[in-house]
């Protein structure tokens, strides 16, 4: 190693260290004259080749929080319902003196803790409720705060007074301010010892060649700051779409290339578009195979069709069915709703143009009350198309989804028979992906004549419906669905144009 392998910044921490062997930061940057981010950058530096060594040590600490310092004072919910029984209570009187706040959360560590138990709302005291460690913690940090003024995490808490479940029952319960401090001591090494008797020499260092220097030819008895050529460059990651837009504008490219026309249509729709014209019953289980977000607001019913629809539901109509039976009500299907999916936008476009050729879809988000979970959320975004034709026939239907799939990327597509209230045959789309097998991806059929004679339409109807979050989910390799709608700025970075899609 030669005197030209350390920059200044690292020679004079190396000085530094070399009169001192460890320090902490602050030592050095006395002696070396140099800044504390300069003199840290430069010890890590010097860790790199040998000659210094960095510790770290990370302390905890804590403080009490606003709440922390109130239940400190008054006891923890539990303590302060537990204190006031004077035998079995039922949980009722016991909202009457506490707020029910304070009462949900006492009763709930009272069970943890085994204080008390519940039997038919009446709250049964234990025999004994010992002082416990969170308590212990919370009287500590509060006599202490008292004496330091101060309430912010500037204590220890020793292992002998709390264990780490404790502490973090504290932290959970938002009891408690956590803040951790690291402190780093540098150490000069054996070799960094060696290297400092020889001798260093500060020099003036050239970071930058300017026109001057090459012109009064001094460039050639300078001293330039070292750069390591192999260290990897600083990733730049250029602007682009989201994954998600990516995937929707591809799909939407796929069907405009087969010749379809975009459509689109209210988020609020009408029961009776989302639901009657679709031939789904006003009082059957079928309807609820959609959870719905249900609307204070009404929609005028289209006169033009309300009668068929009526007739169609309740004995079938001019169809030739026997219908759903029982009465329609005009006022259930002016109600309302969240649409539950984009069909209720195809049909009501359907209905304005009754005669073919159509070829129609529609990319756009739908809304269903589903618990969040890696497979759910309560709005989606749902591929809605028809094609209306003479002479249209189911196998034309399965024709033009295994084309949309093949394009798409996936190789091998099978359908399996499915149910649906409105079309009739209706099968499940599915593909092949490694590992995981077949997947099912939406919904498929042509539409039954209760849905198309009452709206006018003579000429068969291919409908399907397919979830582009779950296609989404497979071209990009994600697990969990809430991903393709998190701010995740590093997976939007590094996320590549060209992986599957």
């Amino acid at each position: 190693m030669t005197d030209y392998d350390l920059t200044n910044n690292e020679k004079k921490v190396l000085l530094a260290l070399n009169e001192l062997e460890t320090a902490e930061l602050k030592d050095i940057v006395e002696i070396s004259s140099l800044n504390g981010d300069a003199s840290m950058q430069a010890a890590f530096l010097l860790e790199e080749k040998g000659l210094a060594k960095v510790d770290e040590e990370t302390t905890e600490l804590y403080g009490l929080s606003g709440e922390g310092k109130e239940y400190a004072e008054a006891g923890l919910p539990e303590r302060q319902i537990i204190d006031s029984l004077e035998g079995e209570t039922p949980l009722e009187d016991l909202r009457n003196s506490f707020s029910p706040q304070l009462v949900g959360i006492a009763t709930g560590w009272l069970l943890k803790k085994k204080w008390a138990k519940i039997e038919d709302g009446v709250l049964v005291p234990a025999d004994s409720a010992p002082k416990g460690q969170d308590e212990e913690v919370l009287s500590d940090l509060y006599e202490n705060s008292l004496e330091n003024n101060t309430f912010d995490p500037v204590f220890e808490l020793p292992a002998e007074l709390a264990s780490e479940k404790v502490i973090s029952d504290l932290l959970k319960r938002k009891l408690l301010d956590k803040e951790e401090y690291t402190t780093r001591r540098i150490l000069i090494t054996a070799a960094g010892k060696s290297y400092a008797s020889k001798g260093i020499e500060i020099t003036e260092e050239i970071a930058q060649i300017t026109p001057e220097l090459l012109k009064s030819g001094d460039w050639e008895n300078k001293y330039y700051r070292p750069y390591k050529v192999q260290k990897p460059v600083k990733p730049i990651y250029g602007a682009k779409a989201h994954p998600y837009q990516r995937l929707i504008d591809q799909m939407r490219q796929i069907f405009l290339e087969m010749g379809f026309t975009e459509i689109k249509g209210d988020i609020i729709q009408s029961s009776f578009w989302n639901f009657d014209a679709l031939f789904q019953p006003q009082d059957h289980p079928a309807r609820e195979m959609q959870d719905t977000f249900h609307l204070d607001s009404r929609s005028e019913t289209p006169e033009k069709y309300v009668d068929k629809i009526r007739a169609v539901h309740e004995n079938g109509g001019e169809t030739g069915s026997c219908g759903w039976g029982g009465r329609w009500s005009s006022e259930i299907a002016e109600k309302d709703v969240l649409r539950t999916h984009t069909t209720s936008v195809t049909v009501k476009y359907l209905a304005d143009n009754p005669v073919g050729p159509v070829k129609a879809f529609c990319i756009d988000r739908a809304y269903r009350r589903e618990t969040i979970d890696p497979t759910h959320t309560p709005e989606f975004e749902q591929l809605e198309g028809v094609v209306m034709d003479k002479d249209m026939s189911f196998a034309d239907l399965l024709g033009c989804l295994k084309e949309f799939y093949n394009r798409m990327g996936f190789e091998e597509v099978r359908f399996r028979p499915g149910y649906f209230p409105y079309t009739e045959p209706s099968v499940e789309p599915e593909v092949w992906i490694d590992g995981l097998g077949w997947v099912e991806l939406g919904g498929a059929g042509v539409f039954r004549k209760e849905v198309t004679t009452p709206l006018g339409i003579t000429e068969p109807v291919l409908a399907w419906g397919l979830g582009v979050s779950r296609v989404a989910m497979l071209k990009l390799g994600l697990k969990d669905l809430r991903e393709l709608y998190q701010s995740d700025i590093d997976w939007l970075r590094k996320s590549e144009i060209g992986k599957g899609i």
